[in-house]
């Protein structure tokens, strides 16, 4: 074994240690469900707003931005980038105080319950729906996570994908068990840290071994439409190829993305005090602003460096139209900084322990949530099966490693591309949460009848267009989350206003909580 791949392995496995004993610390704070699902809503500001953005930025922050960006150009990443930095800020802005003051209300600790209690389901329809979407979504959600803890290990020891892979997901299922959504939060707050040095220093050696920001811009600028918001490279042809109206708009629509996400809106309904989301909200969106610029820019840094000539190109000449090859980007160039020296390997060990920070911290937030729809959601509430503290939490635990080992199936594929899974599952809890939530909190003519049209519609518009709509190619080659938002937007106006009008309780509690927001 060399002196890069001893401090590589001493960094990850000091890291890896912190989160497991991060986990079983969080587990003395963890008595009951509430608390493993909820965390007994005490985070801090600071926790907060950190852990929800950790928890949002997978492993694509790291991986995916940056093997666009190096693929194709600034366009489609950047306007990627900057569709989220707008929702980022919107999601703060309009939906973490009400959701907060709403769900304290009801006593509601999961999304799906949320709907149920404020739409006063007893049939439990939306319930059921609201957790069988969040287990369809979030099963290939955190199948993109583990596949990028595949490829780390793979690419960076030569050891077998599927092993790698399997490894990381017992790691990550092993502390998420143990202190539930304390563990996570706290977890994800440190991932943020090491996430964001990975982004920094990763890119200032890039730079310096690109020869400064001029050669790299010159590099970059000898590539057609690389630098263009506008036009993509063709990594195939070498040419520039034009990103139209249409592609920007709907690919900036990943910003919807946000009021649809349960393992952020977990984090806006976890903090101790409504009061203190505005310090969060401003500490999210810096953080976001900046965490995604350097992603793209690492992208233009790295294929800089291939064209100059002091990195190994990363393009598939097997699969010229696939960015999955591209994704390992960070990787090798961590494989370049640990052949320094013993300090430069420990550091590209932290660097690696980033990309392991950015999966596991969406990976065990979306287990949480994907847990607590079979346990609280589906086995207690829709079935009726009461259970103890002590079998409520055996099934919550039990849940986590189902999920965790389908991930691992639908991952099985060694070239699977880590932004395509997430943009899928993305897309669809944007369309089934986004459109119900923004009009629970801000129209009071809603009603249940109109949230399970809407639910339903969005998810099936999803799969209609990614599958039906969108091969025809054109003008109808859109990202399937905005046409999917806009109908179940639409199917619950027009489901709601021709249905009975909400009881005046529902009505009543709906002015007090707006009142208080």
């Amino acid at each position: 074994m060399t002196t890069a791949q001893i401090g590589i392995i001493i960094a990850i496995l000091a890291y890896l240690s912190m989160m497991l004993l991060v986990g079983f610390v969080s587990s003395k704070d963890t008595n009951d469900v509430k608390d493993f699902y909820l965390g007994g809503r005490k985070l801090g500001p600071f926790v907060t707003a950190m852990s929800a953005e950790a928890s949002d930025m997978s492993s694509y922050l790291l991986m995916g931005v940056p093997g666009v960006a190096y693929f194709s150009g600034i366009a489609d990443a950047g306007w990627t980038a900057f569709g989220l930095i707008v929702g980022t800020y919107l999601n703060w802005l309009f939906t973490a105080r009400r959701l907060r003051n709403y769900t304290e209300k009801l006593d509601a600790i999961t999304i799906p319950d949320y709907f149920k209690k404020r739409f006063r389901d007893e049939s439990n329809i939306i319930l059921c729906i609201g957790a069988a979407f969040i287990i369809i979504f979030f099963v290939p959600y955190t199948a993109s996570g583990f596949s990028a803890c595949g490829k780390l290990f793979s690419s960076l020891f030569g050891v077998n994908y599927q092993l790698a892979m399997i490894v990381s997901a017992v790691i990550i299922v092993g502390y998420t068990t143990t202190g539930g959504f304390l563990a996570a939060s706290k977890t994800d707050f440190i991932q943020s840290i090491v996430m964001t040095f990975a982004l920094v220093f990763v890119v200032l050696y890039g730079i310096v071994t690109a020869g400064g920001l001029s050669q790299v811009a010159e590099n970059a600028r000898s590539l057609p439409g690389f630098l263009d918001i506008s036009a993509i490279h063709d990594s195939a042809t070498g040419t520039s190829q034009p990103y139209g109206f249409f592609s920007k708009v709907t690919t900036f629509c990943w910003g919807l993305g946000y009021f649809g996400m349960p393992h952020i809106l977990l984090r806006f309904m976890a903090i101790r005090k409504s009061s203190e989301l505005k310090l969060s909200r401003r500490i999210a969106s810096v953080w976001v602003v900046l965490s995604l610029g350097i992603a793209v820019i690492l992208g233009v840094v790295g294929r800089a460096m291939t064209q100059s000539g002091v990195l190994e190109s990363l393009l598939d000449t097997e699969n010229p139209t696939s960015a999955s090859k591209a994704e390992t980007l960070i990787v090798v160039l961590a494989q370049q900084i640990s052949e320094h020296g013993f300090l430069f390997a420990f550091l590209a060990g932290i660097v690696l322990a980033g990309i392991l920070a950015s999966t596991m911290s969406t990976a065990d937030s979306q287990l949480i949530a994907a847990s607590s729809s079979v346990s609280e959601n589906i086995v207690q509430e829709t079935l009726g099966i009461n259970l103890s503290e002590r079998a409520a939490m055996i099934t919550a635990r039990a849940t986590l490693i189902a999920v965790a080992v389908f991930g691992v199936i639908i991952a099985w594929n060694p070239n699977s591309s880590v932004f395509g899974i997430v943009s899928f599952a993305w897309a669809g809890f944007g369309a089934v949460f986004g459109p119900i939530m923004i009009l629970s909190l801000y129209w009071k003519r809603t009603n249940r009848y109109g949230a399970i049209a809407g639910m339903l519609s969005g998810g099936a518009m999803v799969f209609i267009w990614k599958y039906l709509v969108r091969p025809l190619g054109g003008v109808w080659n859109l990202y399937e989350l905005a046409p999917a938002f806009a109908v179940a937007v639409i199917v619950i106006v027009v489901v709601s206003l021709m249905t009975k009008a909400p009881d005046s309780e529902i009505v009543d509690e709906f002015e007090h909580v707006s009142k208080m927001s």
